[in-house]
């Protein structure tokens, strides 16, 4: 649902840009105002999963993302949308840290878990290849608002498979909430996330702005302050101790600032340069996604012929030439001149799947549900950054200019500078995951398992990560 819910919203986005009046800052709230609500409370999901259970946070978290998407479909003017995407957010910030919990507590064995994880991606991919072309069959036949109603009955049958396939058993890993760090990581996270939004039509220098980011160092000072104190902290900041934890957050920060951005400005460049109708649009993406999907499935037994650090590094340098090549295409470009560099793209991040079971073999049990939460802020932050650094890329670069041709040339050159930042992932992966165990791909630097400050964890790390997007 949440990988679906960004994807077939950005085909749409010039539809709903249409038919509400919007202007691109007011496209960004719809995409970013959920991310903003997403990231500042995704460590509040993760800590929820420590003391409530993964189970009960995640049925709490999908029947919020249900209804928010019922008032999201329903809205009929932009305040109410964006105060429905915000909701959804709330949702999301339960779902994802407790997704994968879920699924380290039906495979216990490692090898199990690794493919199960693959599955888990392949369906994301999936999800990303049906979300485009939905939501261009949507924008032309349907009224928009179905792109958020078709996640009402999916809500309700996944709810059901929930409460019939997973167990309610649960030893608690946590006995308080860290009311103190919860509210510090929140106003720090929603403020960096205001002021990164907002910075290119305020004025990166305005008071309004240097005060969010006052802000934001202050609360994260607070939290960094509040968590060594802590009986109980929220984050057992020994996590970032360990290369395999931080480099692999970084890499994944770094895919995220490629992927969110050019699926936001993809949808309006195929559109509004290249004249595709929003079913061609969303086809466009199909075949990306699709070899997404086949690739996550095989790159399990690719990292154990090549090693985990390679097949990572190998991802990110395809995705990275995959946008420098796509840069290329002018405004008589068609199909069959994106469809090889969005192909190309489908392949690297498909072999970046490996990242998640190098980061879920570094966190033992007891550490899962905030630790999960800490790598999706970082792919949200640095999907907030895809979007808002890109976009105030591109208005610069094209000076406020309406002409087609100006968008097309600004457009070319954000993709070259998304194409620089995504190759940062390279020499960082080869560092942080690289491994004397290459036979097992288990990382050097693994944190040691610990007792758990309570009676225990089922929940396996194999909640170290999830999809945004997601």
């Amino acid at each position: 649902m949440t990988y679906l819910d960004n994807n077939i919203g950005n085909v749409a986005l010039p539809t709903i840009q249409r038919e509400l009046g919007l202007t691109i800052s007011g496209l960004e709230w719809i995409v970013s105002g959920y991310i903003l609500v997403f990231a500042g409370l995704m460590l509040v999901g993760g800590r929820l999963a420590d003391v409530i259970g993964a189970r009960r946070t995640f049925l709490a978290g999908l029947a919020v993302f249900t209804l928010a998407s019922l008032a999201a479909g329903l809205a009929t003017g932009q305040a109410a949308l964006i105060a429905a995407r915000a909701v959804q957010g709330v949702g999301a910030a339960l779902l994802t840290p407790t997704t994968l919990s879920l699924i380290g507590q039906i495979f216990s064995d490692p090898g199990e878990r690794g493919r199960a994880i693959g599955i888990w991606s392949a369906t994301g991919s999936l999800s990303m290849a049906l979300g485009p072309l939905a939501g261009g069959f949507i924008s032309e036949r349907l009224h928009w608002g179905w792109i958020y109603l078709i996640n009402v009955p999916i809500g309700a049958v996944t709810l059901g498979l929930a409460l019939w396939a997973v167990r309610p058993s649960f030893t608690r890993v946590r006995r308080s909430l860290d009311v103190p760090g919860l509210a510090s990581s929140a106003v720090a996270l929603v403020a960096l996330t205001y002021a990164l939004i907002e910075g290119e039509g305020a004025g990166w220098t305005s008071p309004e702005i240097l005060g969010a980011l006052g802000l934001t160092v202050a609360a994260a000072v607070a939290f960094v302050l509040v968590e060594t104190r802590a009986a109980e902290p929220m984050i057992d900041l020994s996590v970032f101790r360990s290369r395999v934890f931080s480099g692999g957050a970084l890499t994944s920060g770094l895919w995220s600032f490629g992927v969110f951005g050019v699926y936001f400005f993809s949808a309006l460049w195929l559109q509004n340069t290249l004249g595709f109708s929003p079913i061609e649009a969303g086809a466009a993406f199909v075949p990306m996604a699709l070899v997404m999907a086949v690739v996550a499935m095989l790159s399990q037994r690719i990292s154990t012929a090549i090693g985990i650090a390679r097949t990572v590094a190998a991802g990110i340098a395809l995705m990275g030439v995959a946008l420098f090549l796509m840069s290329g295409v002018g405004a008589d470009g068609g199909y069959t001149d994106v469809l090889p560099w969005f192909v190309l793209y489908g392949v690297g991040a498909g072999l970046l799947v490996p990242l998640t079971a190098a980061v879920v073999g570094a966190m033992p049990q007891g550490r899962s549900g905030v630790a999960s939460g800490v790598l999706n802020v970082s792919r949200q932050v640095f999907g907030l950054l895809g979007i808002t650094v890109l976009g105030a890329l591109l208005n610069a670069h094209r000076g406020g200019s309406a002409d087609p041709a100006a968008f097309l040339d600004a457009y070319r050159f954000t993709l070259v500078v998304a194409a620089t930042i995504v190759l940062v992932g390279i020499p960082v992966s080869l560092y942080a995951l690289r491994s004397r165990r290459a036979s097992s791909g288990a990382p050097e630097d693994a944190l040691p398992a610990q007792a758990p400050a309570a009676t225990g964890s089922p929940a396996a790390a194999a909640s170290a990560t999830a999809g945004s997007a997601n």
